[in-house]
This record gives structure tokens, sequence and C-alpha cells, in this order.
């Protein structure tokens, strides 16, 4: 997959701010697909000062694999709220520039415009790949909402005064819901039905756990390796 080339990825987290709230205006949450036949999953581990991210590329609807990449990178950016995309972006963006098929929308462990400056890690990759792309988290950022019904399916509102951000979704009947928001090329209602065509048996959508369950191997497999490079 090709990508945008929007910004340097070597700025401080106040250049980074900054930057967030410029590109905020290019964000679109209009539905820009008419059918979706393949999906993507995106996900990061770490492990000591590396990074290994991961993207699974599966049929939609019936989700099988089809495709897996994956980059090992440096960590070059703190950890700071809010300015994930500067920490795990570059190395997701090898990784999809990796991927032979192209998806019709992406699904990132991360939120979309439910972040301060409306800039999540769906939201911003979203604009660099120029793809419909939808933030599913496991925690709030930004935004409060109400009591959420207990039955798969059920939401509150995820609102920052009257601005909507996305959604509190309960993908599992009594189970704890996650975060759904838009991140770009896409609006709220296709991004609650995409999530909950992708809950199969748990409580995330499979594309992005079988990301988190893919990066964490490679994680593993890396981890065995150094031990034995080691005197």
């Amino acid at each position: 997959m090709k990508y945008l080339n929007l910004h340097s990825w070597e700025v401080s987290p106040q250049e980074a701010i900054k930057i967030q709230k410029d590109l905020k205006s290019n964000i679109s949450l209009k539905k820009s697909f008419s059918k979706i036949d393949k999906i993507a999953g995106a996900d990061v581990s770490y492990y000591q000062n590396k990074m290994i991210a991961g993207v699974i590329i599966f049929e939609f609807p019936n989700l099988k694999i089809i495709e897996r990449q994956f980059f090992v990178s440096p960590v070059n950016f703190p950890y700071i709220p809010g300015l994930l995309t500067f920490r795990e972006g570059p190395s997701l963006l090898e990784a999809f520039k990796k991927i032979k098929i192209a998806p019709n929308v992406i699904l990132f462990d991360g939120q979309g415009i439910a972040h301060p400056r409306r800039m999540g890690i769906a939201t911003h990759l979203g604009l660099f790949l120029d793809r419909p792309a939808i933030g599913c988290a496991k925690s709030r950022l930004s935004g409060k909402y109400t009591s959420v019904g207990e039955e798969k399916g059920d939401y509150a509102l995820l609102k920052e005064g009257e601005e909507v951000l996305g959604v509190v979704l309960r993908t599992r009947r009594k189970v704890k819901p996650i975060f759904i928001s838009p991140g770009h090329k896409i609006d709220l209602p296709n991004s609650i039905e995409i999530i909950l065509k992708c809950i199969v048996k748990y409580r995330l959508p499979l594309p992005v756990r079988e990301a988190h369950i893919f990066v964490n191997q490679i994680r593993n497999n890396l981890a065995l390796r150094m031990n034995k490079i080691e005197p």
C-alpha cells in the first residue's frame, strides 16, 4: 500500500500538538465507500526498546485472513497521552507499506476522533493512508457518557459538550463495553455496524484481536532470539 507524506515524524511534543491541530480540518466523517470486501486490523507491541507493528487483512464479512505483514523498529518517541501516533505511526505505516491486498476499511487499536484534538491514531493514520478508518479502544481518552445497556449492540453516545465523538458499545452481553469512534472517511453509524459485524466470540472485533495476537507472537519470537544471542 502507498501512503501520503503529510508531515515529518521527527518532531518535539509541542510540534506534534501543532501538527494535530493543523490536520484537523482534513478530517472527513462521511462514508466514502459503496461496499466492503476486505478489512484490516492493526496493532503494536513492544519488546525492550523495540516496537513491532502488525497489520492483518481479512475478507469481509467472512473474516478469513488473507495477508499478514509486520515491521520492527526502535522506539523513537516517548509515551505521551494524546500523541500515540507519533510513537507508533511510522512503524505502522511501514507495515502497511508491505501490504499487497489493500483493505476498504481499517480498524485500529486506539481512538478515532474521540481525542482531545480529534486526532487519534485511527484519524491520523486514516489521513496518511487515505482510507476509511475506525478507532476501537478499550478505554476512554476524551468525552463523557451515560450508562450502557447490558445487551450486545447497546451503546451510549460519547460526547464532549454537544459534539458526538463516538459511542461506548456493548459488544457482548454483560461484558465491559469498548469505545468506538470514526477516524476518517466514515461516519458513526457505519462504524458501529462494521464493528458489530466483526464481533465473533470475544469483546474486541476480530481484526483488532487477531492483530494484537499477531504482534505479541512476533514479540515473543523476538525475545527468544534476543535471549539466545545474549551471553
